[in-house]
């Protein structure tokens, strides 16, 4: 095992880069990072329709939510890679494949994440926000949505976590990313097939275990922020040690 982590240690990271395209965990983190940032904005429009007042807004977004929650990622892959190309004109490389893939999904689990994250919000937040004067839009811009994305940012995390896991089904579709790679290892090894794919595991493990550490301590550091401070009665004394005779 320690024969083929030096040997190949390069190519698991970034496959046949520069001299090819970009591959292994470097290409994992980039898909997925790129796939989440794309899905934000999505997210937090889906989001906001599933909590607004209006009826012709929330219903729709609400089956289209339950709908792709419905689909495996994988037949979306599918769909994309196959059939989106008759219907433009042009093929979709696998990795843009994979990108709008991710992004729908993401965006879809990250509206629920905001949707969850302004009903946490306590309503008199708002209400006190009405009262002041701010319409419907300024209130949940600088008032509801700043608190949200902060109790969000845990679940943010492990929806990040989630999409690197998601990225090894781009194998399916002959993306260079990480399990693909190590495919491509094991076949020029052959008698190695256990070691090859404990790396591997080993990568994921290192790559979703520090971000869920990341996200817990998170999670903490909010707990930790909300408990409440020990109020001091007006007139007590700064000091409370003060020698009795």
């Amino acid at each position: 095992m320690i024969e083929l982590v030096q040997t190949y240690w390069l190519y698991f990271l970034v496959g046949q880069y520069p001299q090819g395209p970009l591959g292994g965990v470097a290409a994992t983190v980039l898909l997925a990072a790129l796939a989440l940032l794309l899905a934000m904005p999505i997210g937090l429009l889906l989001g906001l329709a599933r909590v607004s007042s209006v009826a012709a807004l929330r219903r729709p977004v609400t089956v289209i939510a339950y709908l792709v929650r419905g689909i495996p990622l994988l037949l979306m892959v599918f769909w994309i890679y196959f059939y989106l190309p008759t219907v433009t004109g042009h093929k979709t490389d696998q990795f843009a494949t994979m990108l709008i893939a991710l992004v729908v999904f993401d965006g879809v689990y990250l509206g629920e994440i905001v949707r969850a994250g302004i009903q946490g919000v306590p309503k008199g937040q708002y209400e006190a926000a009405r009262a002041l004067g701010l319409s419907h839009g300024r209130a949940m811009r600088r008032v509801i949505l700043p608190q949200a994305l902060r109790s969000m940012l845990p679940s943010l995390v492990n929806q990040f976590v989630s999409t690197i896991k998601a990225t090894s089904l781009g194998y399916i579709i002959g993306l260079t990313e990480a399990s693909f790679i190590a495919t491509q290892v094991n076949s020029q090894v052959f008698v190695h097939p256990t070691a090859v794919y404990l790396i591997l595991s080993l990568m994921y493990f290192v790559l979703c275990f520090g971000l869920s550490r990341v996200a817990l301590m998170i999670e903490r550091r909010q707990a930790r922020r909300n408990l409440p401070r020990p109020a001091r009665s007006p007139g007590s004394p700064a000091i409370s040690n003060v020698p009795t005779a």
